[in-house]
């Protein structure tokens, strides 16, 4: 089986409901996953907006998630770090934990990858998405990933 990434709250390419954005609630989706490769330590998880005018804008960055974890239920706290270490960074609006889609304009897409890595990240301080990128490189063992789109009303 093939390791895979999918929420309750929308399709692979379908548009995600205005309740996980800045114009509802702006609560995380839930997120469910399966089939971990063998050997995987801990997961961590980017979501993006390759559509943002600035080039890519990183709405959520979390990491050392432990690998007995298959689920992130709907609005998971926005906490730098949990109980069971998990860790969350900082997003492009500058606070810590997921923060919604919000485009200027048009239909822009986001991307939930979910990373698999065989180590505990060693990371400090708000990590942002560039240094958690860095540190996954040489210990991602799988990734998987699920799109949504969202455009705002007129």
């Amino acid at each position: 089986m093939a390791f895979q990434l999918t929420s309750r709250a929308f399709k692979d390419g379908g548009m995600i409901p205005p309740h996980y954005t800045a114009d509802g609630e702006d609560v995380s989706p839930p997120l469910e996953w399966k089939d971990a490769p063998k050997g995987t330590k801990t997961f961590a998880l980017i979501c993006d907006d390759p559509d943002a005018p600035g080039g890519s804008f990183a709405h959520w960055v979390i990491f050392n998630v432990p690998a007995n974890m298959t689920q992130f239920p709907e609005a998971f706290p926005s906490l730098k770090s949990l109980p069971n270490g998990t860790r969350q960074g900082l997003n492009d609006f500058g606070s810590t934990g997921y923060q919604g889609p919000a485009p200027p304009g048009g239909t822009h897409r986001y991307y939930f990858k979910l990373f698999a890595l065989t180590a505990v990240l060693d990371l400090e301080g708000d990590v942002k998405k560039a240094q958690l990128e860095r540190s996954l490189l040489r210990r991602i063992i799988g990734q998987a990933e699920l799109m949504g789109k969202y455009q705002r009303a007129q």
